[in-house]
């Protein structure tokens, strides 16, 4: 059902990482297309405890003079792996490919990632281009794009589930914080600050948490692979810009899970972030499949004058701006407009939930699924 994108260099000399949360498919897309890989899972408690305690068993369990891949699955879980890696790698040129959900332990632990003897690729949740056939937009909308979530006769469920065997439990596990009640609380606060800027003071006080630890716990949300600060543009800046970063969940299913829902919630609130999430995943994924070199920034004013997404690289200047309208007003066009005025070089695009493409002077709008489904070319 799923026809993945990624593509990694595995003809060649260099071992690999692959990070991404879990659920995006790291697993099953290694297992089919390197089906003779030797695969090592440190979810399995057994290996975990063995390699933990003697990281050199490693050596022990590849046979002698293996030519193929040697998979590490959720490497994170030791970081002293790889140590052992590293010295295989040098005396034995074997070939590691090893996956990550999480880069904070890591980091922590001052692990220099091999030394630039691997290369690293992402694995994100799926794009419309992976899935085959299509499943209905407004499932992709409430339930996002992890594959499980598309697939899931009772997607929901999945979710909540993912959110307390994962992203809860990771949490405790790696001894992240000592008050899994005060981060249940952020979480749920934070996720009103999904496609936002951020206010880390409002958030502290919302919560009744210390400024420092909120930080810190959005460092966690980035380290894990669930949580996405984007800066704001401000190359050559006329207009004065704000400072602050924007904040996204990495998949609008997981938001959407995390979110509290009452009575004093619009539908169209959640679902025009929804939608924005959806536009945010889409573009991160694509740009690292096809290897577009963009960073991705948003743009505000003091004035409040906005552009959703910025890309910048090599390749040119894109603004993208995101209405839930099925009209194209002016005021859907203002922030793109000051935006084109700013810097005239860029292709400005409005995506919203019109039927057909339209034009505005150097503004095109484009349906929202159609935008999707042409990323790769309008990248």
């Amino acid at each position: 059902m799923f026809k993945r994108l990624l593509q990694l260099p595995l003809d060649g000399r260099f071992s690999i990482f692959l990070f991404g949360p879990r659920g995006t498919g790291k697993t099953a897309w290694i297992k089919t297309t390197i089906p003779d890989a030797l695969y090592f899972d440190l979810l399995d408690f057994e290996l975990y405890s063995s390699l933990l305690s003697q990281p050199n068993r490693l050596e022990k369990l590849i046979p002698q003079n293996f030519s193929g891949w040697v998979v590490i699955d959720e490497v994170q879980r030791i970081p002293e792996l790889l140590n052992e890696v590293h010295r295989l790698i040098e005396g034995k040129k074997i070939r590691f490919l090893l996956t990550g959900s999480s880069a904070r332990s890591l980091k922590r632990k001052g692990t220099n990632l091999l030394a630039g003897r691997a290369l690293t690729y992402h694995m994100h949740p799926l794009v419309v281009q992976e899935i085959e056939p299509q499943v209905p937009f407004e499932h992709i909308v409430n339930y996002g794009l992890l594959p499980l979530a598309v697939v899931e006769q009772y997607p929901e469920s999945y979710l909540k589930g993912y959110l307390s065997t994962y992203v809860k439990e990771e949490v405790l596990q790696e001894g992240l914080t000592r008050n899994i009640g005060s981060f249940n609380r952020f979480l749920e606060t934070a996720s009103f600050s999904q496609g936002s800027v951020l206010n880390i003071s409002e958030i502290a006080r919302e919560t009744e948490i210390s400024r420092f630890v909120v930080a810190n716990y959005f460092d966690i949300l980035e380290d894990l692979l669930i949580g996405v600060r984007i800066p704001v543009f401000g190359r050559r800046a006329k207009r004065k810009v704000i400072s602050h970063n924007k904040f996204y969940f990495f998949d609008t299913g997981v938001y959407r899970a995390i979110r509290p829902v009452g009575p004093l919630d619009t539908r169209e609130e959640i679902d025009g972030s929804a939608l924005e999430t959806i536009f945010f995943q889409s573009l991160r994924a694509i740009n690292d499949y096809y290897q577009k070199g963009y960073t991705l920034y948003f743009w505000r004013t003091v004035t409040d004058l906005e552009v959703d997404f910025v890309l910048y690289g090599k390749n040119g200047l894109l603004a993208f701006e995101i209405k839930r309208t099925r009209n194209v007003t002016s005021s859907a066009l203002k922030g793109l407009k000051a935006f084109k005025e700013e810097y005239p070089e860029a292709k400005a695009y409005l995506i919203f939930n019109g039927k057909y493409k339209e034009y505005h002077g150097d503004i095109t709008a484009i349906p929202f699924l159609e935008a999707l489904q042409m990323l790769p070319e309008l990248l």
